[in-house]
């Protein structure tokens, strides 16, 4: 009788505990979501912003008393920002630019990366190496003797070239490369070489087309970067008709005052084409995030 009693107090003592593990669970969910749900809004609201800017007249969007549902919708914002600027121009120079460089990166990197990958050849791991560790090196350092490179010895000041030049292909994305071909069957390239194709004909035949996840990362990853890229863009160009979305829409303002729904209407323009990429090429987002995980 002694033996039921405890057997019943030990089954209602874990059902207790389960009980208090139930309840910590589910405030723990609440909380995350709720932490969640604050970070989420928190991201939207400057995008929700600046969508409702772009529909707004001017003097709505500086009004001391914010609104944040608007009554009145207007596209002469859009109309003016693409009538009274050059931001057509800017928009061709962007997508000129970042089209390239992708289609560079594409190439160059995809060749150092099987190279580094599956070739062999002396020096091979201390020049990657001395190439990685080029990455440690800030980006502000660099920049005055490429700039002094591009500009004063080269005279590209106001080109496309300028833009380009230094961006053509990035270690990073060698490393990219490197990585991902690292993954690749070795086998297949040794099936190659024994049917008698070049090295160039395995990368091109064989390589590449197993490879198309990595080099749709890159690609994707390549013309975000350089699409949002301002700073050098903005230093070595100076008409109007040369400049990016992102330097035109820094530049877009007048002697006296700042067009404030124009603005937010480039600024939509200007962001449309990676919300698209983004939503389009979800996937190849995710996987990228992976793929420098992957060991060397």
């Amino acid at each position: 009788m002694e033996v039921k009693v405890n057997q019943t107090e030990y089954a209602q003592i874990a059902l207790k505990k389960e009980k208090q593990r139930n309840r910590k669970k589910k405030i723990y969910s609440v909380v995350s979501y709720a932490i969640l749900l604050f970070w989420v809004v928190l991201t939207i609201i400057p995008l929700y912003w600046m969508v409702i800017s772009s529909f707004r007249d001017t003097t709505v969007s500086v009004s001391f008393r914010p609104e944040w549902f608007p009554s009145q919708l207007t596209l002469s914002t859009y109309i003016r920002f693409l009538t009274e600027t050059d931001a057509l121009r800017w928009l061709f120079n962007s997508l000129f630019v970042s089209s390239v460089l992708t289609l560079t990166n594409v190439i160059f990197s995809s060749l150092a990366g099987y190279a580094f990958a599956k070739l062999k050849f002396p020096g091979r791991n201390t020049i990657f190496w001395i190439l990685l560790s080029t990455m440690m090196i800030p980006a502000q350092v660099t920049l005055i003797p490429v700039y002094i490179m591009i500009v004063n010895i080269f005279g590209l000041v106001d080109t496309y070239l300028a833009i380009m030049l230094p961006m053509f292909t990035v270690v990073g994305n060698i490393f990219l490369m490197k990585q991902y071909m690292s993954t690749l069957p070795t086998t297949l390239i040794q099936a190659a070489r024994i049917d008698g194709c070049s090295e160039f004909g395995i990368f091109r035949k064989v390589i590449l087309p197993i490879s198309k996840p990595g080099v749709a990362v890159l690609a994707i990853f390549t013309f975000v970067s350089t699409w949002n890229e301002f700073f050098w863009p903005f230093l070595v160009t100076q008409s109007s008709s040369m400049r990016t979305i992102q330097v035109g829409l820094a530049s877009f303002k007048f002697q006296d005052a700042t067009d404030y729904g124009a603005m937010m209407a480039g600024s939509v323009l200007a962001a449309l084409p990676m919300f698209i990429l983004f939503f389009a090429l979800q996937r190849y987002f995710l996987q990228g995030i992976t793929i420098g995980a992957v060991k060397g």
